[in-house]
């Protein structure tokens, strides 16, 4: 197993565990933006542009708004401005104000992905956490935290959370502290008894330390190959996957 354990004191039975949602208990493949997606705004804008166009403008948007989502400490921007200013800018006005009558539900489905599948071993490692009386809660950095709920729940987990925070409905995104002071007041536990895990040095680890987390704990996706680990805190322990994280609470090597 691929633990790095920094002290036993430090692995003590928290209080709370907080979860990022991609690359932690779920992920997908990398995919292009979905066929539906791209018919449905080329329905709704009645052919004011072609397909192609509009999945160029989707490609462009989602890697303008990933630049913006690097910066350090940023508020995260509602859904309207998100296609506001990464996705509509260019298009003709009658467009956009089709596309702004439509963006909840045209958010849901840019956030969606069909190949979801859960991390594996991470049922098991939740059903052992909230089985020793442990709260759960997810800390997700997200266009639209209701794709994500609906997951979790048609995956049959998302009863196990007494919390779910989402950045689009926090209005502050990872590494902001508040992500996690929101989920540790809905709660009612300090942060210093909890454990947080995360797939990201950048924003998950240094999250956890500047909302003085007592336990950051790195699960790689692979999602973040840019990512240099010297530049980034250190978490206190790496694991693999679910399997890993449930040996952890158990005291296993």
């Amino acid at each position: 197993m691929n633990t790095e354990q920094k002290s036993a004191e430090q692995k003590s039975e928290p209080d709370a565990v907080l979860l990022d949602f991609g690359g932690v208990l779920a992920d997908a493949p990398f995919r292009a933006d979905p066929p539906e997606l791209v018919l449905r705004l080329y329905n709704l804008v009645q052919g004011a542009l072609t397909p192609g166009r509009i999945q160029r403008s989707l490609i462009e948007g989602a890697a303008a708004y990933a630049r913006w989502r690097d910066e350090d400490w940023p508020d995260e921007l509602p859904q309207a401005d998100v296609w506001e200013r990464f996705v509509i800018a260019d298009w003709p006005a009658l467009a956009q104000v089709r596309v702004r009558g439509a963006i909840p539900r045209l958010s849901y489905d840019w956030a969606w992905r069909d190949g979801w599948a859960l991390t594996p071993g991470i049922a098991d490692a939740l059903t052992a956490f909230t089985g020793a009386g442990i709260r759960l809660a997810i800390v997700s950095n997200t266009l639209c935290g209701a794709a994500h709920r609906d997951f979790l729940s048609k995956a049959g987990i998302g009863r196990l959370f007494a919390a779910q925070i989402y950045s689009d409905e926090a209005g502050v995104r990872k590494p902001n502290p508040q992500m996690i002071w929101s989920a540790t007041d809905a709660l009612g536990v300090s942060p210093a008894n909890c454990w947080f895990v995360g797939d990201s040095r950048r924003r998950d680890i240094l999250c956890a330390r500047r909302a003085d987390i007592g336990t950051a704990i790195l699960m790689p996706s692979g999602r973040d190959k840019t990512e240099d680990a010297a530049d980034w805190p250190e978490p206190d322990f790496t694991v693999r996957d679910g399997h890993a994280l449930r040996d952890l609470l158990s005291g296993r090597p």
